[in-house]
């Protein structure tokens, strides 16, 4: 199994920011147990998967763990599996955690990129989603990265949040642009039922952004940015040419990937699977040597079909007229949504436009 790629899930964060309701945990003192099971649950899957050409350390907050266990991590999966010679490795980081000491222990551990979690260069918005570091911290923090000589920097970016408007959201994208970036994830704020917002927007403290807004907010950012020489090649992702995130496209073109750790998911070709999302239960299942797989589902022929359309109208590839060439009245479909500015034809693909990705999760449904 070739081109796959490797995620490793790092449950861990110092605080908890006020939209996230992904999986994880403030307690460090589970680190070392964590570590150790991860190892065992690895080494399930010895001679299964590789060799890989992206390795992609995921969380919580990678960085917020101490040098001694990320090397220890990062010398283990090295010594156990497969890599291939130009592979990618991504790690997700907090600004606050990248003091010049721990960016060049970056450097020397073999990283080549890094996704820096920014959120926002307004100290207010930052505040607001109970960031720890200030912009200025942000800007500091890929200062250090490219003096160190990290070619391939992202940032993720969050917009619409309650009471933004374009005047402070293209403060940040300005700014940002200044850093000469290489590549950019700006993703529309969700208000998740169980973060911290959510709770605010239930008891009303909160309002959420209305669909017009996020329609407005979503088309100018993709605007902007492809001026500014980013290719839009993903609802929510945007890069310059040649810094496309290899491992991020494995999700969308159907590329399979291992996921180790609490919450992480797996995908063979045929078949996907999911871990606990607890760090309790994912230590107890390992330590007693069960597998942390808490759920499974093998796609049939109508699955893959299915999630080839979901996932090909996401990204700027499109999906083959081979897919579709047997759906009913093909050329009256495809006619109304080029006529409606969703979609082109291209090279034998159709393509959504800007305006199509605002309904990338629709237009699947109109070939099913």
């Amino acid at each position: 199994m070739s081109n796959c790629g490797l995620y490793v899930h790092i449950p861990f964060c110092r605080s908890r920011c006020a939209y996230c309701d992904f999986y994880s945990q403030t307690d460090f003192s589970l680190a070392p147990d964590w570590l150790e099971a991860l190892k065992g649950e690895a080494r399930l899957y010895k001679d299964r998967f590789g060799p890989f050409d992206s390795l992609y350390l995921g969380g919580g907050t990678p960085t917020a763990l101490t040098a001694f266990h990320l090397k220890n991590l990062v010398d283990f999966l090295f010594k156990g599996f497969c890599f291939k010679e130009d592979l990618e490795f991504t790690i997700e980081a907090n600004p606050d955690d990248l003091s010049q000491d721990y960016v060049a222990f970056l450097k020397d551990l073999g990283v080549n990129r890094v996704s820096v979690g920014v959120q926002s260069l307004e100290d207010k918005e930052l505040a607001f989603l109970r960031r720890r570091h200030s912009a200025s911290r942000a800007v500091k923090a890929f200062d250090r990265l490219r003096k160190t000589g990290f070619e391939s920097l992202s940032a993720d970016l969050i917009y619409a949040l309650p009471g933004q408007t374009l005047k402070t959201w293209f403060r940040t994208l300005h700014r940002a642009l200044s850093l000469q970036l290489d590549h950019l994830s700006c993703y529309q704020l969700t208000l998740e039922k169980h973060s911290p917002l959510g709770a605010m927007l239930s008891r009303g403290e909160i309002k959420k952004a209305g669909i017009e807004q996020e329609r407005r907010f979503f088309l100018a950012t993709s605007s902007l940015l492809e001026q500014e020489g980013y290719h839009h090649y993903e609802v929510s992702n945007f890069a310059r040419q040649g810094r496309v995130c290899r491992h991020n496209l494995k999700y969308w073109d159907g590329s399979p990937y291992l996921g180790l750790g609490p919450a992480a998911h797996s995908f063979d070709g045929s078949t996907r699977w999911w871990n606990t999302r607890s760090i309790h239960r994912y230590l107890r299942r390992l330590s007693a040597g069960r597998s942390p797989i808490t759920g499974k589902e093998t796609l049939s022929e109508e699955d893959r079909s299915m999630e080839s359309l979901l996932l090909g109208f996401r990204t700027s590839l499109g999906i083959s007229m081979n897919m579709i060439k047997n759906f009913d009245y093909l050329e009256t479909l495809l006619k109304q949504l080029q006529e409606s500015g969703l979609v082109i034809l291209r090279q034998g693909s159709v393509v959504p436009t800007r305006e199509g990705f605002l309904h990338a999760d629709g237009l699947p449904l109109l070939f099913s």
